[in-house]
């Protein structure tokens, strides 16, 4: 082999070598460019995650902030201790998971997840407890109505008493005062079965209503009828049917009970029983008297 031989051979390896080392370089250039676009692809997508949940987060937070609200002012429109605690419960687990979102990282994404989860439980109580309170709303709007209904209704009774005052005493300017019989020591009790008295409603089974006539010489004799009207505490009288009236001032009120007595012009006593048949109210009770078309008595007693 000559010298021009060797040459040539050597030239041909080192334009081999640097064809090779050409071709390394081109494709490590060409890994390094396809690694540095998947990193960067990595990082603009975990960025994007992050911007997500970031946003997630601020929602959560505001949905929180305004359950906050919802439930300090429930609290405030609430007169029911039992729920309104436990509507305090429930705004304190709020401003709980409020701290705890505001600790939490926005790479937290599994703490994240469990806060949205507590979230939407605190959504679901939060609408619950709103529909009990309309509810109750709603109750205490029908009990505000049947109450001014019972208002109405005590002061038409109170009307009606007071206008049978009035006429009372209009009456009386049109009859002679000495004619007309007086009731006196007028006293409604309670008895039990056994005929002993007592204050509890509850165990009697019997409304006596005693008094005395008293002694009028001027007024007429005979055969007479006395009525008396029990009022409850509503202003309701009692009576065993619509039909049992009598006539008092060019009108027919109902009466409880009634008797006949001979009235001689000296002092009569008379007792009077009422048979409890119904459900009593507690309160006080009041027995009007009635004699010959006048009202000539009044009494009251407080039973419990």
């Amino acid at each position: 082999m000559d010298f021009k031989d060797i040459k040539f051979n050597t030239t041909t390896i080192l334009a081999a070598a640097c064809t090779l080392l050409l071709v390394g370089i081109v494709i490590v250039s060409i890994f390094l460019f396809n690694s540095e676009k998947e990193t960067e692809a990595v990082i603009q997508e975990k960025q994007e995650i992050e911007e997500l949940v970031a946003l997630e987060k601020e929602e959560m937070m505001n949905d929180l902030t305004k359950a906050q609200t919802e439930y300090q002012e429930l609290i405030v429109k609430i007169n029911n201790d039992s729920l309104k605690f436990k509507l305090e419960r429930e705004q304190m687990r709020t401003q709980a998971l409020i701290e705890e979102l505001e600790r939490t990282k926005a790479t937290s994404y599994a703490e994240i997840t469990r806060l949205k989860k507590e979230l939407k439980t605190l959504r679901e109580v939060l609408k619950d407890y709103t529909r009990q309170i309309a509810e109750l709303s709603t109750e205490n709007e029908s009990l505000k109505q049947e109450n001014s209904a019972v208002k109405e209704k005590y002061r038409k009774a109170a009307k009606e008493i007071d206008d049978l005052a009035i006429e009372k005493e209009k009456l009386t300017e049109k009859v002679t005062l000495a004619s007309q019989l007086d009731a006196t020591e007028i006293n409604i009790m309670l008895l039990r079965k056994n005929g002993r008295d007592t204050k509890n409603i509850k165990r009697a089974k019997q409304i006596k209503v005693s008094f005395n006539i008293a002694k009028n010489i001027t007024s007429s004799t005979g055969t007479k009828t006395a009525y008396v009207r029990i009022l409850q505490p509503d202003l309701e009288s009692l009576r065993k049917s619509d039909s049992n009236t009598f006539a008092y001032e060019n009108r027919n009120i109902t009466y409880s009970m009634k008797k006949e007595f001979d009235y001689t012009g000296e002092e009569t006593t008379l007792d009077m029983y009422w048979n409890i048949e119904e459900t009593l109210q507690e309160g006080e009770y009041q027995a009007f008297i009635f004699v010959d078309g006048n009202m000539i008595g009044k009494g009251s007693a407080i039973f419990e």
